[in-house]
This record gives C-alpha cells, sequence and structure tokens, in this order.
C-alpha cells in the first residue's frame, strides 16, 4: 500500500495524468483532485479563457495557491487523494517543494511523438494553439523533462499503452515500490 497519503501525477501534457489518476483514484478508494480542474471550478473560467485573460504568468500565480491549497492541512491531502498535476507546475521551484513534501511523487513519460499523436484534436491547451507544435513540445521537454526526474520517486512510461493498460502496470509497479519501502 502506498506509504504516503498522497499520490502526486507530474509529468508533460498528454501523458495521461487525468485519465490515469482517475484509474488510480478508483482504485487505491481515494479523492481525485486534478488541478486544472480545481483552477477552473474556483475561478469560474476555463483554462484557456484564464490564458487569454491574464496570460501565462497570471494562470501560473492560480496554479500555485490551487496547489498549496489542494496540499494544505484544510484541503484534500488531509484525508489521502490522486493528485493530476498540470505539465507545466513544475516550473515553480516552490511547487516542486511542495509536491516532494506532499506525497509520492510519479513522472508519467510520453515523448514529444507520443504527446502529437494523443493530443492530435486537442484544442484546449493554451500553449499548444500554434502551427508549431512539435516544436513547442520539444521545447517543454527539454525545460520540464529534467524538473520532473529531478522530483519523482518513481518514473513510469506511459508510451505505447492505452490508459487502461498503463494503469495496470504503473499499479504493478507501485505496488512493488511500495514493498521496497516497507519496514523489514
Amino acid at each position: 500500500m502506498n506509504p504516503a497519503a498522497n499520490l502526486i501525477l507530474v509529468g508533460p501534457t498528454g501523458a495521461g495524468k487525468s485519465c490515469i489518476g482517475r484509474r488510480l483514484a478508483e482504485h487505491y478508494g481515494l479523492r481525485l483532485v486534478d488541478l486544472d480542474r480545481a483552477i477552473e471550478q474556483c475561478t469560474g473560467a476555463a483554462i484557456p479563457v484564464i490564458f487569454d485573460c491574464e496570460g501565462e504568468a497570471g494562470f501560473r500565480v492560480r496554479e500555485s495557491a490551487a496547489l498549496a491549497d489542494a496540499l494544505s492541512e484544510k484541503g484534500p491531502a488531509k484525508s489521502g487523494m490522486v493528485l493530476a498535476v498540470g505539465a507545466g507546475a513544475v516550473l515553480d521551484q516552490d511547487n516542486r517543494r511542495m509536491m516532494r513534501k506532499g506525497g509520492f511523487v510519479v513522472h508519467l513519460q510520453a515523448t514529444p511523438d507520443q504527446q502529437l499523436s494523443r493530443l492530435a484534436h486537442d484544442t484546449t491547451r493554451p500553449l499548444l494553439q500554434r502551427e508549431d507544435r512539435e516544436a513547442v513540445l520539444q521545447a517543454m521537454a527539454v525545460e520540464r523533462g529534467p524538473l520532473y526526474a529531478e522530483m519523482a520517486d518513481l518514473a513510469f512510461d506511459t508510451g505505447g499503452l492505452d490508459s487502461g493498460a498503463a494503469t495496470k502496470a504503473l499499479l504493478k509497479r507501485l505496488d512493488e515500490e511500495w514493498k521496497r519501502m516497507e519496514p523489514a
């Protein structure tokens, strides 16, 4: 069983954080907190609208506040949760510290090619509403990849797997990891 009260999913856009997170929450009987959905509920506006009105910097301020709220003693962290964090939340050092302190961090990995395939018809991600999606994803991978790796307790490659198969394989890896962490 999970040695931490919270399971925190980080990784690039399209790695499966929300979908796999939903399945993990159901399996472990935990509440799912999708940070982007929490921001939308709090503001009453969709992420693209927030980006249009406040820019990425304004969104990042809201993201940090939502993360702090989720991981606070008053938030869902108190009773345990699966937290699916937006891909760019790792850009802020304080966010990374909060996540490391707040639970067991799983880095869901996906290559830019896999992301392109999975997000081919997605029109909801503000940073990908450009002609050069591949270049944007490559640049994000270079900038964010080391940050995900730095904070992860476990890295898991979702490439080539649908969400059901990825969840099943990840559950096995988590069980193995947590057994190793049990005191002898």
